[in-house]
């Protein structure tokens, strides 16, 4: 399992390149930058041009890539520079619908990240996650439920793509990844309602989010964070356990292996060592 603290995954359009410095600069644990759904047809060409002549100016740049989808008459292109680049550290896969799809992907070399965007990519997701190159699970809530015909944005929409959020989670426990990002949250000018969306899916297991502007990654990450409590509660189970006793005592409350992989999970969300 790849390992590797992703809260924040950051959108940058190919067809923008004086905008991915910027990125790279946004405090992002990760920068994608998107050959596929921000970069209209006709522009294509151009954006995997400007993407290409980034990489070849700024040779210690890291960042990954999300491809055109499956199908798509440029794909092919598309991994072409991602394994020509070592700057390419990943390949996001929009719009997936079979573990063969994720194999073609990964003959490039790069980890692949899966988005699940489909009824399709959902029903197969346990074969999509068991997939050779997968590092880490993802989904597009827009695509998604346009495809289940939800109404976007209501209590009762939420509710369906809780199940797929779900179905990532457990997949991604079965098939050993790290663990899988939201999705975006699209009103960026909402802040109380991303910071929101970032601790529900921190409360669900979710590593992160995708983020679709350089604003939403500061208050993705102190969302994130676990509170000044529970490090305080952490430390002293963590505290406790260097006894060497196997079930004890903290705050009235018994401790064993389940309650002390939380405490150690919590300070190494805070970045602490849990040791």
């Amino acid at each position: 399992m790849n390992t590797t603290l992703i809260r924040s995954a950051l959108f940058v359009p190919a067809t923008r390149p004086e905008r991915i410095p910027k990125a790279l600069a946004s405090g992002a644990d990760a920068v994608i930058v998107d050959l596929e759904d921000a970069v209209p047809e006709a522009q294509k060409v151009e954006a995997r041009a400007h993407l290409d002549a980034f990489l070849v100016a700024n040779p210690d740049a890291r960042v990954r890539v999300r491809i055109n989808a499956p199908g798509h008459p440029g794909q092919a292109a598309d991994l072409e520079l991602c394994r020509r680049h070592s700057g390419v550290v990943g390949v996001l896969l929009p719009k997936v619908e079979s573990a063969a799809q994720v194999a073609e992907v990964s003959a490039c070399g790069k980890p692949v990240w899966p988005l699940v965007e489909s009824a399709a990519g959902l029903l197969a997701l346990e074969g999509i996650a068991r997939a050779g190159g997968v590092e880490r699970l993802s989904f597009g809530g827009l695509d998604l439920g346009l495809d289940l015909g939800l109404s976007s944005g209501s209590a009762a929409a939420e509710r369906i793509l809780d199940q797929a959020r779900y179905a990532l989670l457990l997949h991604s426990r079965m098939a050993g990844l790290a663990a899988p990002l939201d999705t975006v949250f699209p009103a960026i000018a909402d802040r109380d309602g991303l910071a929101e969306a970032a601790q529900r899916a921190r409360d669900m297991g979710f590593g992160g989010l995708l983020c679709i502007h350089p604003g939403q990654v500061v208050v993705v990450h102190e969302a994130l964070m676990p509170s000044a409590e529970e490090l305080a509660w952490a430390r002293r189970i963590m505290a406790a356990n260097a006894s060497g006793d196997g079930v004890f005592v903290v705050d009235g409350q018994m401790v064993d292996a389940p309650v002390i992989g939380r405490a150690r999970r919590l300070l190494q969300r805070a970045g602490l060592d849990p040791a």
